[in-house]
């Protein structure tokens, strides 16, 4: 389940999250900052002076823009009488103020959403496109992120899969998302897919998945007119777009503990075997499996997405495409992917 932690004091930041992860993944806000997280699923806690009038008005601003959120949870120290009064007025729906409190309430909450069953999106989703737009946010805001999310988005995505299958991912993905954040979605879906059916250990189902997380992550650098784009880039528009791996490779390199197989998979997974790729024009013997891998789950993805302007590719046709870029895609890697490209 989602926490977004809203606060006016970065160092409870570090807190919160030792306190509730893993088994909730925290969303982090400061009031007064510009980032905002996209999703308006899981749990709004607000830990925050209500005695400062900025601070309440700087909450307003956030209620309207989480307002959708039902659960409004409010940390008020000693249950201060005049404060929890002042968090019912802004919204709350429970009033907390010990850690122990904080988990029990929590709890109830996750429970509760469980028995419902209302949710017509899974979590797995609403959790790792929440997670996609935070990284996204972040970068955009010149702040770094934090490996933990994209693994947390990953083994979101890979769970979803080994329990519910690809097809179920995707037509789900497809209906409830667009653009950037559909196209991750689909990649790191196709890719774990794919890494299922030709039986890779789970080691490597995560770090294929993890690369399929951060592939595209320099697109936060790319401007907004030239990712939504509606139909074909013009030749400077698209010069633009190819400097996304190299600017994702930039952003992620001096991240402690991203691997040199995420690095390559970011860097070079628009690369074909033929050397008419880009951004090194690498050929076959530099191109590792992985990316090879990556590749080809990334066309796919990319050939089935729904656009506003163009409806999905079916998945037959799509597969036809792939192959028939012959020279450019492994042969067997190709023939290999035809289940999880043509499973029901």
């Amino acid at each position: 389940m989602l926490v977004h932690f809203v606060t006016d004091e970065p160092n409870k930041i570090p807190a919160i999250r030792a306190m509730l992860e893993p088994r909730y993944h925290i969303v982090p806000r400061l009031l007064g900052a510009s980032d905002t997280p996209i999703a308006s699923n899981g749990v709004l806690m607000v830990d925050a002076d209500l005695r400062k009038m900025a601070r309440v008005e700087q909450i307003k601003i956030v209620l309207r823009e989480l307002g959708s959120i039902p659960e409004k949870l409010f940390v008020v120290q000693n249950h201060v009488r005049s404060l929890v009064a002042q968090a019912y007025a802004l919204g709350a729906t429970a009033v907390v103020s010990r850690p122990r409190e904080i988990v029990s309430k929590l709890a109830q909450i996750a429970a509760k959403a469980t028995q419902s069953g209302v949710a017509t999106v899974s979590p797995e989703i609403t959790n790792s496109a929440t997670v996609f737009a935070a990284m996204f946010s972040a970068l955009q805001a010149g702040k770094a992120i934090r490996l933990s999310d994209a693994e947390y988005a990953t083994a979101q995505i890979i769970d979803s899969i080994a329990r519910n299958g690809l097809s179920a991912w995707l037509d789900e993905v497809r209906l409830y998302h667009e653009g950037t954040f559909q196209h991750c979605l689909l990649v790191t879906g196709v890719a774990v897919g794919f890494a299922f059916d030709i039986g890779f250990a789970g080691p490597d189902v995560k770090r294929l998945g993890m690369a399929a997380t951060l592939h595209d992550i320099g697109k936060a650098h790319i401007p907004l007119s030239i990712l939504d784009k509606p139909g074909s880039l013009d030749p400077a528009e698209d010069e633009i777009m190819r400097r996304h791996p190299v600017i994702g490779y930039e952003l992620l390199k001096d991240i402690p503990d991203v691997g040199p197989e995420i690095l390559d998979g970011v860097r070079h997974h628009h690369e074909y075997l033929d050397g008419s790729g880009y951004p090194d024009a690498l050929t076959a013997p530099e191109i590792s499996d992985l990316v090879r891998l990556l590749t080809i789950s990334d066309i796919f993805a990319a050939l089935i997405e729904s656009r506003p302007y163009r409806p999905a590719m079916p998945r037959e046709n799509a597969y036809k495409i792939l192959c028939g870029m012959e020279g450019k895609l492994e042969r067997s890697l190709v023939k290999a992917f035809r289940k999880a490209a043509l499973a029901a």
